[in-house]
């Protein structure tokens, strides 16, 4: 009783903060998401097609329609199977949590887990389709597993010989924000599956342009791709500015700006030796340690004088995880400048001041380096911080390859 009150807590906060963000926002025209253009183009890139809709609870029009039941509704599409990525169609499936296939309880088509035995649909899953649809909300970054999702999906379609079409969706963190190493491919896997840094800064639809035009796919293959655009975005926008509702995109990420703090901890959370938050109603926008002294902790980090960034000296106890239940001395970081700040390299920071107030801790135990080399897309992050040399070092590191990329993507960009 005690945890679902705890859920219900986290809802109510979450729901608050949501209408805090929609209430906030600037005025001027609404963003249009993909969807909403092929509304508009009344279907007819879909007219005619046996269709597969790969989606989610984010799937959905400005007024919240899902994209499952306006495909299904629609005269002119004959929509035939729904394909869930992590978490499923309709957010029925916990974390982490793998499931096969079962029938959808609003339009009775048959649902296919693509986090289950197999992530790639399979050629009997796509037997008689000849267009997919991608519709699903990213976060804009690289270890998030909705774009690997895509990936895959573009990968299977390429070798049946049918359509990808993906409606666009705006990345929430801009399209301009790009940091970190780009992935060598040495360490591709599900949260790292192609070579673009951390916060990539594109758009679903402009990152699928790239995986077709820089020859992702296996053997250099295409598939053969459509991508229908927004409306009304710009680069410079992050989700605020799209007055669009935010939908939670996966549990842990119940507020459009929670994306911001994703990239700021994630890759830090996955060696579960310091506590980035998540277990506790500020999901990623804490850091700290059961032997960490909160005020000492924050003052160090704010000597720094890391641009954007201010870290508020915090208590916190999370009630699962490694930390279930233990009071953690740390800071709540607040982003004074979020245009400004690096976010990626906070988290560096971060375990960079952990170590030297806590000289007996361990960053990378057993089983923990695995997982950490995934999500930087390299092992010259861990070494850099098991050398235990200025964290300077880690930084260059991690900023190689950035410049290239930026005229690397250039040719795929559908937005000003």
């Amino acid at each position: 009783m005690q945890v679902l009150q705890r859920h219900f807590l986290i809802l109510i906060m979450g729901s608050m903060a949501l209408l805090g963000a929609i209430e906030s926002a600037p005025a001027g025209e609404r963003v249009r998401p993909g969807v909403e253009t092929l509304i508009e183009q009344d279907f007819t890139s879909l007219a005619g097609k046996r269709v597969g809709l790969i989606t989610n609870p984010t799937g959905v029009t400005s007024d919240l329609r899902s994209t499952i039941d306006v495909l299904h509704q629609a005269k002119q599409v004959n929509l035939l199977r729904l394909f869930g990525p992590e978490h499923g169609v309709r957010g029925e499936v916990p974390a982490g949590e793998k499931v096969s296939q079962f029938t959808d309880a609003v339009t009775g088509l048959p649902v296919f887990s693509l986090y289950g035995k197999t992530r790639k649909p399979t050629a009997e899953m796509l037997a008689g389709l000849d267009a997919i649809v991608f519709d699903i909300q990213d976060i804009g970054s690289r270890s998030y597993t909705y774009i690997s999702t895509l990936a895959l999906a573009m990968e299977a379609a390429a070798e049946q010989g049918i359509q990808v079409v993906v409606l666009d969706r705006p990345n929430p963190l801009s399209g301009i924000r790009v940091e970190g190493r780009p992935l060598d491919l040495e360490y591709k896997s599900f949260v790292g599956h192609l070579p673009i840094p951390y916060c990539h800064g594109m758009t679903v639809g402009e990152l699928a342009q790239m995986i077709n035009g820089e020859g992702w796919l296996p053997d250099g293959a295409q598939c053969d791709l459509k991508v229908i655009p927004m409306r009304g975005w710009q680069r410079q926008m992050v989700f605020g500015d799209t007055q669009l509702p935010w939908v939670p995109s996966s549990p842990h990420i119940p507020r459009a700006d929670t994306s911001y703090f994703y990239a700021a901890t994630g890759i830090m959370g996955e060696l579960h030796v310091m506590s980035e938050g998540v277990g506790y109603p500020l999901p990623f926008e804490l850091v700290g340690h059961p032997d960490l002294t909160a005020h000492a902790f924050a003052a160090e980090l704010n000597n720094r004088k890391l641009i954007g960034v201010h870290f508020q000296p915090y208590y916190f106890r999370p009630y699962y995880g490694a930390f279930d239940g233990k009071t953690c001395g740390g800071a709540r970081v607040v982003l004074t400048d979020p245009h400004a700040a690096a976010l990626t390299e906070i988290q560096f920071h971060v375990m960079d001041v952990a170590r030297r107030q806590l000289p007996k801790l361990d960053l990378f135990g057993e089983n923990r380096t695995a997982m950490f080399d995934k999500v930087c897309g390299t092992n010259q992050i861990r070494e850099k911080l098991e050398a235990k040399g200025p964290v300077d070092e880690v930084l260059t590191v991690w900023r190689s390859g950035v410049d290239a990329f930026r005229k690397q993507r250039k040719p795929y960009l559908l937005y000003e």
